[in-house]
């Protein structure tokens, strides 16, 4: 039997492949339910340092499941609304992993596609990498987070563009507008420079950048003053930590660092 997603462990980085590539990773209940167990597992497996998500096949994930919705027939808004609501149990466990998420996206990251992808901390692309809000299209709002994520990333103004006009951004264009950190030039290239990150990633305090990944997530709905407390709290756990300790140490002995910060 096929599973949905595959998840695997190396090297500290833990690898989340959407698999479904005869249907371009659409996202089908399956998936879905198998994407919950495998965030978990990675967010609780402390050898995980650093996070990739990717699909196999020509596309990252091409939104949601239409036969699925097609065979759910009329009438059925509370299932509806329920069905959406249940992704929203594991999807905020995605976008606040305090572990380092990469997406590494060659093909389309369409509709729900486009909201996993913008859950990662950093979005890496092919050139033939495409990203679109196709909701409108077929009468819907964006889902999976995108109305949450997009404006932060992008502004509101050019997230209401997106969205309404639900035109594809290619990969060169998504990184002039902050959505992709870097372009490769193909798949393996991709997948190269998604595990080079990760490994560099993985070598700092992961509990310095879930801390502070957990804070900046909060950003944009705190003000100033909380975000100094818990920036103080922060910083008071990580002062006392195994790894900064270890610095320290490393400092004072003239020793290179873990973590160069050299990328």
């Amino acid at each position: 039997m096929t599973t949905a997603v595959i998840t695997t462990i190396e090297n500290g980085i833990g690898t989340i492949t959407l698999n479904r590539p005869e249907a371009r990773n659409a996202l089908d209940q399956a998936m879905r339910d198998e994407l919950a167990d495998a965030i978990a597992r990675v967010r609780d497996d402390t050898g995980v340092a650093s996070v990739i998500l990717t699909g196999a096949g020509s596309a990252f994930c091409s939104g949601g499941d239409i036969k699925g919705m097609l065979a759910s027939g009329q009438g059925k808004t509370l299932e509806w609304r329920e069905g959406i609501r249940k992704l929203h149990r594991w999807f905020p466990e995605l976008v606040n992993l305090e572990k380092p998420v990469i997406a590494a996206v060659d093909g389309p990251a369409f509709g729900a596609g486009f909201g996993l992808a913008l859950a990662a901390d950093f979005i890496l692309a092919t050139k033939r990498a495409t990203f679109c809000a196709v909701f409108g299209r077929i009468g819907l709002v964006p889902d999976l987070g995108v109305m949450y994520l997009l404006p932060r990333i992008v502004g509101r103004q050019k997230a209401k563009e997106l969205v309404f006009t639900t035109r594809v951004v290619a990969a060169d264009e998504a990184k002039v507008l902050g959505l992709v950190y870097d372009v490769a030039e193909d798949g393996p290239a991709l997948q190269a420079a998604a595990h080079k990150l990760a490994t560099e990633l993985g070598e700092a305090s992961t509990s310095a950048i879930g801390l502070a990944k957990t804070i900046m997530n909060q950003s944009f709905e705190l003000d100033a003053h909380a975000m100094a407390e818990l920036e103080a709290s922060a910083q008071a756990i990580c002062r006392g930590s195994a790894y900064h300790q270890d610095a320290i140490q490393r400092f004072r002995d003239k020793k290179p660092l873990r973590f160069s910060g050299k990328f």
